[in-house]
């Protein structure tokens, strides 16, 4: 029996991912019988409450990917608006394609099949330097953090 489609492009992708690392995160199997569970360390971003900090997450792809995204969670306690008390990461590009129907996202910033497990933790990264306080899983967390702005902390 052959390989579903989704599986072969997660295994392109983590070799690419293997043959051509990325600064600021590294990505692998849980374990190696199974391509739809990831595991991943993202390293802080520079001038952040984060930098210098090793953050251990999960991707969890469906058999449907990449028209389908992955839900993502950090393993690590992380305090960040985006970041919900459980560890599952909130953020547009890991919403399911189409319209939002709230209408606070465009489709545009949805998840779309061209995104690969480099631009989600990319994203990812550049969520931890700037969290979206409009949209918090972490309410506490974005409240804090407008407090921080307003009062200069």
């Amino acid at each position: 029996m052959s390989e579903p489609q989704s599986a072969l492009l997660l295994r392109k992708q983590l070799a690419e991912l293997n043959k051509n690392p990325v600064e600021g995160f590294s990505a692998g199997l849980i374990d190696d019988n199974d391509i739809y569970r990831w595991e991943v360390l993202i390293i802080g971003p520079p001038d952040t409450l984060y930098e210098g900090g090793f953050f251990k997450a999960h991707l969890q792809f469906p058999k449907e990917y990449p028209l389908r995204p992955p839900r993502m969670k950090f393993i690590t306690e992380i305090w960040h608006p985006n970041i919900d008390k459980n560890g599952d990461v909130c953020i547009s590009i890991l919403h399911e394609p189409g319209d939002d129907k709230w209408g606070y996202e465009k489709a545009s910033e949805r998840w779309l099949p061209v995104h690969t497990v480099e631009t989600i933790l990319i994203s990812v990264i550049s969520m931890l330097a700037d969290p979206n306080d409009e949209s918090p899983a972490n309410v506490d967390a974005a409240v804090k953090r407008v407090e921080g702005k307003l009062y200069g902390i």
